[in-house]
């Protein structure tokens, strides 16, 4: 009989919401409620294929934010696995280590957690004799800054070997180093088949061995945007392994671009949008999609759109509303005038000061010196990790100063245009 396991990582269960962007209640109890989606859905795959494990390879949970409450929720998707026959393999990342769940807890029967340095679990026997054995390392601590390959016992030898690793490998945009190491020496240390976790974003990084890192199973903010899985796991009676990805995730984030280019009025703005926006939601087989909308393009509407956020978001909402499952998260206004370099068009002081700002304001040393000082304070009271996605290096953050004094800028300009929307 061959061994299946399903794969994933990175639940981060009752992740606290990460956009400031979700406004609309019901939108943020949706992404609120998502991972716990993702986490019965991920119990209905290992059911529905009948697998013989579930491996989740760290970040179960999401650090110090989780409750009793959510503990006793895993537990009972948990005992329903146990009622299948069905084993879990866990090994503990990152934020595993800072919940006071992750002592607290007590998991039923069929669940086994790896220590800092464990003995290989045996899981089955395969139709031609051979031993499958899973291998797995849990995080003591928030941090590790060194490889915990070392840890790991050699492979069991005629045996299939499977490892179980949280780790940044090489390093990852947007992601601290966590028990570093390489694809290369991951493929030496002899096992068949590494069931990673930590990076967000799927990848297949090797297929002999087969190397995967699932990414996560639930999107909570638009920098996890695209469709989230995980992996289904077969070892042949001859320990040959294949594999393929399943949809998870419930809700799907997107960034989708609205081409305004020598739209004349707010009619034609919200027919374009209602077209892209029905083309995007059509493409989507997610039972819900969260866009980011970017509105593009040469307009004279440009000024117009800036001028009243809030009327613009309420009229794409209503868009939206009629696709079922469809959500605005937020709007970009990236549009300019139709006179080239200009957010406004036509003759007038409105215009003369806009062209001064750009020509002499904006790019003078002075004032980048003082934006760029005024992120910097800024961008000292967030999160590490969102500090760095914004702004990890000096060339980043001077753009990303750009990016916001530009945008200001053009909305200042817009409200001086004053004049009513036509529609």
């Amino acid at each position: 009989m061959p061994f299946r396991f399903v794969h994933t990582a990175d639940l981060h269960l009752d992740s606290p919401l990460r956009s400031l962007a979700l406004k609309n209640p019901d939108l943020a109890e949706l992404v609120r409620g998502a991972t716990r989606t993702a986490l019965a859905r991920i119990v209905d795959l290992c059911l529905a294929e009948s697998v013989d494990a579930l491996l989740i390879a760290g970040d179960l949970y999401d650090g110090s934010q989780t409750s009793m409450n959510t503990a006793l929720y895993l537990a009972g998707e948990l005992r329903r696995l146990e009622a299948a026959g069905i084993r879990v393999f866990l090994i503990r990342g990152n934020h595993d280590s800072q919940s006071t769940m992750t002592r607290e807890l007590t998991f039923p029967a069929n669940v086994h957690v790896f220590a800092g340095r464990a003995k290989p679990v045996h899981a089955k026997t395969l139709g031609d004799g051979r031993e499958v054995h899973i291998h797995g390392i849990s995080f003591a601590n928030p941090h590790a800054p060194d490889s915990l390959l070392p840890s790991f016992q050699p492979p069991v030898a005629d045996a299939v070997n499977i490892g179980m690793l949280h780790t940044s490998l090489a390093g990852t945009p947007g992601h601290d180093p966590y028990a570093p190491c390489s694809v290369a020496e991951l493929a030496r240390h002899g096992f068949d088949y590494w069931a990673l976790g930590h990076v967000h974003q799927r990848q297949v990084h090797s297929q002999v061995p087969l190397i995967v890192m699932p990414g996560m199973p639930q999107g909570r903010d638009i920098n996890e945007a695209g469709p989230k899985t995980v992996t289904l796991v077969t070892v042949g009676d001859d320990g040959r392994l294949e594999h393929r990805e399943h949809p998870i995730g419930q809700a799907v984030f997107e960034r989708v671009t609205v081409d305004l280019g020598g739209v004349q009025d707010w009619r034609q703005m919200l027919e374009a949008a209602g077209e892209t926006l029905s083309a995007q939601r059509h493409g989507s087989a997610a039972d819900h999609l969260i866009l980011r909308v970017s509105l593009t393009g040469a307009t004279p509407l440009a000024w117009k759109l800036r001028r009243d956020p809030d009327f613009l978001a309420a009229e794409l909402s209503n868009l939206a509303a009629g696709l079922s499952g469809c959500w605005i998260e937020k709007i970009d206004i990236e549009c300019r005038g139709m006179e080239a370099g200009t957010a406004l068009s036509g003759p007038d002081p409105v215009e003369e000061l806009a062209a001064l700002i750009r020509s002499d304001v904006l790019p003078s040393h002075a004032f980048r010196q003082e934006a760029g000082a005024m992120l910097e304070e800024l961008l000292l009271q967030l999160p590490r990790e969102l500090r760095d996605s914004l702004a990890g290096d000096e060339e980043t953050a001077a753009r990303f100063a750009d990016a916001i004094a530009q945008g200001g800028s053009d909305d200042v300009l817009a409200y001086l245009h004053g004049g009513e929307i036509d529609r």
